[in-house]
């Protein structure tokens, strides 16, 4: 690995890498079988989640792709990202004055197309569903679609799903596994930019 690299606007600042190291040390920094500092592993995978590029296409001067792609899978297997994005957002609720825990969830559905032995569909509307909610505490609402088609209409909280879709977008979202990393570099940056 070159030792005169000058890195990449997708790197990670100290600051960054302070608070995402706990999270990602899977292995002490001086074991045996550790070639490559985890920090460079870490900021070749926000290239790639960045530029939306191949594993090969990772730069020469970061750690060899299989290098980086192995190390990925076992971040993800150990649910890493998803860690470190859950705790940052509860520290930002919290410095918002918010509860940590939010009390509201926002999904949004695709449609996928399924296949003629795929059974049964539940959806979101109807009593069933309403019940399955009501059985864990929660109150369904539905935002429907369809109320957006009689011209614009801005439809409630429906408009927070779109914006995360957005931001998540510029991390390549269609590479399977690495949306936690996407959320967790964007609560990053907010939790630094609070910081200051």
């Amino acid at each position: 690995m070159a030792q005169n690299r000058t890195g990449y606007p997708s790197d990670g600042s100290d600051e960054e890498w302070a608070l995402c190291a706990p999270y990602l040390v899977l292995l002490r920094e001086d074991a045996r079988q550790r070639v490559y500092r985890l920090r460079s592993g870490f900021n070749a995978v926000r290239y790639l989640g960045k530029a939306g590029c191949g594993w090969r296409m990772v730069p020469n001067d970061v750690p060899p792709w299989p290098v980086v792609q192995q190390q990925t899978q076992r971040w993800i297997k150990a649910g890493c990202f998803e860690r470190l994005a859950h705790d940052l957002r509860e520290v930002l609720r919290v410095a918002a004055g918010r509860e940590a825990q939010p009390t509201a969830v926002i999904l949004a559905s695709r449609t996928g197309q399924s296949t003629p032995s795929s059974g049964e569909r539940a959806g979101y509307t109807g009593p069933m569903a309403a019940q399955a909610a009501a059985a864990h505490g929660l109150k369904l609402e539905v935002i429907k679609l369809s109320l957006a088609r009689r011209g614009f209409v801005l439809l409630p909280r429906r408009w927070l799903v779109e914006r995360s879709f957005g931001w998540a977008a510029r991390f390549a979202s269609s590479l399977a596994g690495l949306h936690g990393l996407a959320f967790a570099c964007l609560r990053l940056r907010s939790f630094l930019d609070a910081g200051s």
